[in-house]
């Protein structure tokens, strides 16, 4: 959750806490993020809570988020590259371990379900909440959905 500037309310800094607790037993080598405002925040906190530090990439733009600063509007093929390219770049520099990357809902539902094989409009109406989880595996280039929790860290 964030307010009107992208900051994250309080509500959403005892998400990204609560995330992070859940996350404690996966051993988390590296968080990756986004470069917008509240999704470093998530990972700032998460990262301090979980000992690691945070690389921040672009491709993990909310989806359409170019258009807002002068850019063209992105189509969800771009979306799903820019996104593959970081997840694949984040899977080879942490080969056997866990890493979390936090993102934004819309580019999410626009990479994942090419990414690990599914056919488009595989789960219309599907949701992603705050510090909702989506888990992945990657073998080299093959990825597979573990899982999807759409659910938010509320507590």
């Amino acid at each position: 959750m964030s307010d009107g500037d992208g900051q994250l309310t309080a509500a959403g800094r005892a998400q990204a806490r609560r995330l992070a607790e859940a996350l404690r037993g996966e051993r988390v080598a590296r968080v990756w993020t986004s470069p917008l405002a509240r999704a470093v925040q998530t990972a700032e906190i998460a990262a301090g809570l979980l000992g690691v530090d945070v690389v921040v990439r672009q491709g993990l733009r909310e989806y359409g988020a170019s258009a807002y600063v002068g850019g063209r509007p992105e189509e969800s093929e771009d979306v799903e590259a820019r996104m593959r390219a970081v997840l694949q770049e984040a899977a080879d520099e942490h080969r056997g371990e866990a890493v979390l990357v936090v993102g934004h809902a819309g580019a999410i539902l626009a990479a994942v379900p090419p990414l690990v094989g599914l056919p488009p409009g595989w789960a219309p109406g599907i949701m992603l909440g705050s510090c909702g989880v989506v888990e992945l595996e990657a073998d080299g280039e093959e990825w597979q959905l573990v899982r999807w929790d759409a659910g938010t860290y509320a507590g």
